[in-house]
């Protein structure tokens, strides 16, 4: 009955052909999306490109002016400032060079060094400023200003460079301020330089016209040269806060552009820069409100034509789709169940169609991995979960490879003797304690545990897979395998028991990693004379009174990390030549600061040794 129940099933296909032809009417919608996504990014792209030119085609006309008003500017200062001509002479080239300029309204040579009660070289339109009832003295009054209130670089233009600002005082005559670097002395430095005020009317007829796209000019300092509102311009308006005008100021390259907030109404803009030769730069920037609102009327209709379609879609795809969507929860709940390591779960999907077919095929899998998970808890107590991975994953074979390992060893001292004077399971139960602690230390630094031998244990970091920070990780181990059996020995102290004293050594080089044995019976150890070696440096702590010595291999590796220095040399068995052996204090924190690891178990005094001749 059952097998005649599988035979008979509804294929999906023919449930995502009924609302796939559902669907297609309501193409529409998505298409339509898309088209006014696209208007808007092409709405965007035009204005980018919009303002990027208008900048440009302002800041070339802005340097174009500037360029004339500084020609000017120093055609008039060579007559205030040339000693060869006669007074006469020197007021016909004026009344040709100046006094029939509409642009310049004073003109000012200003020494760098100047004469106590010398009046400025100076020429004044004073028909220009009587517009506005003022005299000539209001150039002193502005000039005065300048200097008191820091309103004009006069030490950038004795630096060489040309400097541009707005000029304009409440109540006084719209300028603009030019500084022009004039005449350098015997030593190359600029001696004298020339200030003009320049009409600002004519600059500002520039950027006069009132429309979508608002664009203006700003000096090297931020402040309003020229903007459609000339009520900011003539109160010298400050645009420092916006960010386009920061990042004109900024750049480094004459063109740029970027979306910034307007500070007065946090609206989005799209704005775009262009600096001239002058330090002044050229923004053109434009609503994005006012960019994407036809976009957005697109957008707002096809919406509202999809929105139709789809609410009648959407009410037969739901009905078609609970005999799907209803199994497919249920293997969802199921995996995610799973996934949290779960295994005792069941879909319990009875789906005449393919995912009922899936739904027997996921449980399955849910007890293969019942019994993968049962084998590999196994051999993760035996090998460590690195090697595990590898021999589930079949990377681990009969033989080896040589790598670069940091070997660990450590014991506990007197464990014969402790052994002698407790019962085989006060023996074993205090071996437990201390190897659950020990392990987890050395499993949570990357390390993996060889082997036990005895009270001993063996680790190693860097097989089967190694990394850079191996050694770092094996010592930092150690410490915190320091502070742990303190805090072990307190407990042991507090429960009437006697503390427990280790001694670990280190020792970083080459090994033989891999797996020996038969094809019958294979163990997975690190073989060599590094291994050797780092036995030998556990066995010599007892010499030399500490619970942790490294060998200079590792000292090399980590001495910038940790606070290590020299214990001595020994001589210990199987080798020529003395080992040289570092005691570790602690670790060098972040800030570079030392940081101490030391307890009361972690020094003793030393005692002879077999096999270990302190040198």
């Amino acid at each position: 009955m059952n097998a005649q129940r599988l035979k008979f099933k509804i294929p999906i296909a023919i449930k995502l052909v009924t609302i796939t032809s559902i669907l297609l009417v309501a193409t529409a919608a998505p298409i339509a999306f898309q088209a006014s996504n696209r208007f808007e990014q092409i709405a965007i792209d035009r204005e980018r490109s919009a303002n990027m030119d208008q900048s440009l085609a302002r800041a070339n006309e802005v340097e174009g002016l500037l360029l004339s008003y500084i020609d000017k500017i120093k055609v008039v200062a060579s007559v205030l400032f040339d000693p060869n001509l006669s007074p006469a002479d020197r007021e016909k080239a004026l009344a040709l060079s100046f006094e029939g300029d509409r642009d310049l309204v004073a003109v000012e040579v200003r020494a760098a060094q100047p004469k106590p009660h010398q009046a400025p070289l100076r020429v004044v339109n004073q028909d220009y400023l009587e517009n506005y009832s003022v005299g000539p003295e209001y150039i002193d009054q502005l000039r005065q200003i300048q200097l008191e209130q820091n309103r004009f670089p006069f030490a950038s233009v004795f630096a060489e460079q040309i400097e541009v600002r707005n000029s304009s005082l409440p109540n006084g005559a719209p300028l603009i301020t030019i500084g022009v670097p004039l005449v350098k002395d015997d030593l190359g430095a600029i001696s004298h330089v020339v200030l003009a005020e320049v009409r600002l009317d004519r600059l500002q007829k520039v950027f006069a016209n009132i429309n979508e796209r608002e664009i203006f000019l700003v000096d090297r300092s931020g402040l309003l040269l020229a903007h459609p509102n000339e009520e900011w311009v003539l109160s010298s308006r400050s645009l420092e806060t916006w960010s386009i005008v920061n990042s004109a100021l900024g750049a480094r390259v004459r063109q740029g552009e970027e979306r910034f907030l307007h500070p007065d109404t946090d609206e989005a803009y799209r704005g775009a820069y262009t600096g001239t030769a002058f330090g002044v730069s050229v923004v053109a920037a434009v609503s994005e409100e006012v960019i994407l609102e036809a976009a957005r009327q697109v957008r707002r209709e096809a919406i509202y034509i999809a929105g139709r379609i789809l609410s009648v879609a959407l009410f037969l795809i739901f009905i078609f789709s609970m005999s799907l969507t209803a199994p497919i929860e249920k293997l969802a709940d199921v995996t995610e169940e799973v996934a949290k390591g779960n295994f005792a779960v069941k879909s319990n999907v009875r789906s005449r169609d393919e995912v009922g077919e899936l739904a027997r095929s996921f449980d399955q899998m849910i007890e293969g991995l019942q019994e993968r998970d049962k084998v590999k808890n196994l051999l993760n107590k035996f090998h460590g979960s690195t090697v595990t991975e590898d021999l589930l994953k079949g990377d681990v074979q009969l033989g080896g490879s040589r790598k670069d390992v940091t070997v660990f060893f450590s014991d506990i001292r007197d464990f014969t003797k402790f052994s002698e004077g407790h019962t085989p399971e006060e023996v074993v139960d205090m071996l437990n304690e201390y190897f659950q602690i020990m392990v987890g230390i050395i499993n949570r630094n990357q390390g993996i545990v060889d082997k036990f031998i005895g009270d001993a244990i063996m680790a190693v970091w860097g097989a089967p897979h190694g990394g850079d920070r191996d050694a770092h990780n094996a010592v930092k181990a150690c410490l915190e395998m320091r502070q742990a059996l303190a805090q072990l020995n307190e407990l042991r102290v507090g429960r009437g028991q006697v503390p427990i004293r280790i001694g670990m050594g280190l020792h970083s080089g080459d090994a033989i990693s891999g797996t020996i044995g038969s094809d019958e019976r294979m163990e997975y150890t690190v073989i060599g004379d590094s291994v050797n070696q780092a036995s030998r440096i556990e066995a010599s702590t007892k010499a030399f009174g500490t619970d942790l010595l490294l060998s200079d291999a590792v000292a090399e590796r980590v001495g910038a990390e940790f606070m290590v220095e020299e214990a001595g040399r020994a001589e210990v068995k199987g080798k020529s030549k003395p080992l040289i052996m570092y005691k570790v204090r602690g670790f060098i924190d972040e800030k570079g600061n030392p940081q101490v690891v030391q307890t009361e178990y972690s020094d003793y005094a030393a005692e002879a040794v077999d096999k270990v001749k302190v040198a």
